[in-house]
């Protein structure tokens, strides 16, 4: 008599529904955020009080107008000093980057990973209906591969 295996009737499991694999899973929705008027010395009180290295800039109508980052502040410490111009007489308008990357929230975790390779950038923005709604950094896709480490991820991805 040989040995007899019996396994019950299996469940026919789908991993990706329960598995949050989407940039918006794991972005950020409470920024901090600067507006075109703000000057820079009140960008640099913000970027050490809340050790952050930057941020995105809105109107009026949270409308992504631009990012300013720790080294468009530092580049304005620079010349101020060449041009011999006081810090707080310089706001966020002339110094931030109005040319934005931003990334779509429906994009999957892992197409993330790679743009942010590709873009070497530390953040990204996620704009809808012309809305900032979040941002997600490197540091959010890291936390959701190590959230995500017992999945199989090439079935995650297909």
């Amino acid at each position: 008599m040989g040995i007899k295996s019996f396994q019950g009737a299996r469940k026919n499991q789908d991993s990706t529904s329960a598995v949050p694999l989407k940039v918006k899973d794991y972005m950020s929705r409470d920024l901090i955020v600067f507006k075109p008027d703000h000057s820079i010395e009140q960008v640099i009180q913000t970027l050490i009080k809340n050790k952050i290295s930057g941020g995105p800039v809105v109107n009026d109508n949270y409308e992504l107008v631009g990012v300013i980052s720790e080294g468009d502040c530092l580049k304005q410490i620079s010349e101020s000093r060449y041009y011999n111009m006081p810090i707080h007489q310089d706001i966020v308008e002339t110094r931030m980057i109005r040319d934005v990357e931003t990334i779509d929230g429906n994009m999957n975790i892992f197409d993330a990973a790679n743009k942010f390779l590709d873009a070497k950038r530390r953040r990204f923005p996620i704009v809808e209906d012309g809305k900032l709604v979040g941002q997600i950094s490197q540091k959010d896709v890291l936390k959701a591969a190590l959230q995500l480490k017992g999945e199989n991820w090439n079935s995650l991805t297909k």
